[in-house]
């Protein structure tokens, strides 16, 4: 079964990453945004940060996948936001049939 879902992971500091999810859902950018926190360790000009943080998994459809990256980047209060953009190959029809129903991009 051929499908436009994608899932675009993204991380944002605690308590930042539900406004941007509830704002991505909102103007059915996403049909459904889940966040689970996470420790992040990376290295940021020069430095190794060790932080807490929320991932974001944002289902929504392929051709929003730039105006979520987008949007993502208005909302963020980081300087470079993650944004990483995943197809999906398969799937539960009616999972994916809601997907679609749920974004800009619906039936």
């Amino acid at each position: 079964m051929r499908t436009d879902a994608v899932v675009i992971l993204s991380t944002a500091p605690p308590g930042e990453a539900a406004d941007i999810a509830r704002q991505l859902v909102e103007e059915r950018l996403a049909a459904c945004v889940q966040l689970a926190g996470i420790r992040s360790v990376y290295r940021w000009k020069g430095k190794i940060e060790d932080e807490p943080e929320e991932l974001l998994v944002i289902k929504t459809q392929r051709p929003l996948a730039g105006s979520v990256v987008a949007r993502i980047r208005d909302l963020h209060g980081y300087e470079v936001p993650e944004a990483i953009v995943l197809p999906v190959e398969s799937g539960s029809e009616e999972y994916l049939d809601w997907l679609a129903t749920e974004t800009r991009r619906g039936p």
